[in-house]
């Protein structure tokens, strides 16, 4: 369908209707390529339904789970290609206090709050605008979301930038304002798979992580808050390391977790510009994927909760292991540990976040 559409040269955007919600609502898909990246983005929860690269010998595969139709994505994605938000990640119990008051946000992941809550930024239809800026292509992405919804404060003002560059890099920045002070962690929940989606397992992955430390959870996967060393143990990614390899060691984080689903502390910190901080590689095709963000976090998710229940446009199952998820964040359970680094927007400030995605065989 791309070569169709496209010369690869950074042409317009091409929409087309994807389908329809219950009430009514069209979702259209978005249809953009550059440098050699291939990208298909739906006007639902600014879902990222397909991202094809091509391997060493050119030839394009589609690098993300998802689904082929809208209704899928209503009735139980798990967060496929989406974008994340109001609060990426979980706080614990839904409940936190800022300037004194107390506040509880939807809980929907047992006794916590998870990405946002039920309804989500995931779960919102966004405006998108196309737009074409010297080499680059790419879409605006624009969602409000009101005063209390969700138990947050404030109307948030959401704008997300999707850019492909003409060396085929996907780049995100992320904006918001806030009319009363809250909490924003906004982030993109896609599922990788390099070797193709449905092709199986990604435990044969390499991957490397530029932290030497990351935050232990409890059995909820709330932080404990204090950050512990990778060294010695299956954290431990400072140097390219199967994903496999460590994957099913008895450790009682990976035991809480039924596999991966935890925040490294990246070592720089947070960056005014995004810094290179993790490597993916499938050693099959010889694709690689090298992200840089201004983060001062990644939650690696080892795709645990794939269980064979879902389907994709390959037709086959989704299964425990099929995706990796790197989400570029401040840290999980934030606004209740004064010890990590703040997630608290106020009137008059504006929440900035970027995010590159740059690909390679």
């Amino acid at each position: 369908m791309f070569s169709v559409l496209f010369s690869d040269g950074g042409n317009t955007p091409v929409k087309s209707l994807f389908g329809t919600l219950a009430d009514g609502t069209e979702i259209h898909s978005w249809a953009l390529a550059n440098g050699g990246t291939r990208m298909k983005v739906l006007s639902y929860g600014g879902i990222v339904q397909s991202l094809e690269i091509p391997d060493r010998e050119g030839r394009h595969a589609n690098v993300c789970l998802g689904f082929d139709n809208i209704e899928d994505y209503v009735a139980g994605s798990p967060y496929f290609g989406a974008l994340i938000g109001r609060y990426g990640n979980r706080i614990d119990k839904g409940r936190f206090t800022l300037d004194g008051k107390a506040y509880q946000v939807d809980v929907n992941d047992g006794a916590n709050s998870l990405h946002g809550g039920v309804q989500g930024l995931d779960k919102h239809v966004w405006d998108i605008e196309p737009f074409t800026k010297g080499s680059d292509v790419g879409l605006y992405l624009y969602h409000t979301s009101v005063d209390g919804e969700m138990g947050y404060p404030g109307t948030l003002k959401v704008k997300v930038t999707y850019t492909l560059t003409k060396h085929g890099d996907w780049r995100i920045d992320y904006e918001a304002t806030t009319d009363k002070a809250t909490v924003v962690n906004l982030t993109s929940h896609v599922y990788w798979n390099l070797a193709g989606e449905g092709s199986g397992t990604i435990e044969n992955h390499e991957l490397k992580i530029d932290a030497s430390h990351y935050t232990p959870v409890d059995s909820g996967l709330i932080p404990t808050g204090e950050p512990a060393p990778v060294a010695g143990t299956p954290f431990d990614f400072r140097r390219a390391k199967r994903i496999g390899e460590d994957l099913r060691a008895a450790h009682q984080q990976l035991l809480f977790a039924k596999g991966i689903d935890h925040n490294w502390v990246l070592d720089k910190g947070i960056s005014p510009k995004p810094e290179w901080i993790a490597t993916l590689k499938d050693p099959s095709s010889g694709r690689t994927l090298r992200m840089a963000t201004t983060e001062p976090g990644l939650q690696f998710y080892s795709g645990n909760f794939l269980d064979g229940a879902l389907v994709g446009p390959s037709g086959r199952t989704y299964r425990q292991g099929d995706a990796l998820c790197l989400e570029t964040q401040h840290f999980p359970d934030s606004p209740n540990k004064p010890s990590f680094p703040s997630t608290v927007l106020r009137p008059g400030q504006t929440y900035r976040s970027t995010t590159v995605h740059s690909f390679s065989r």
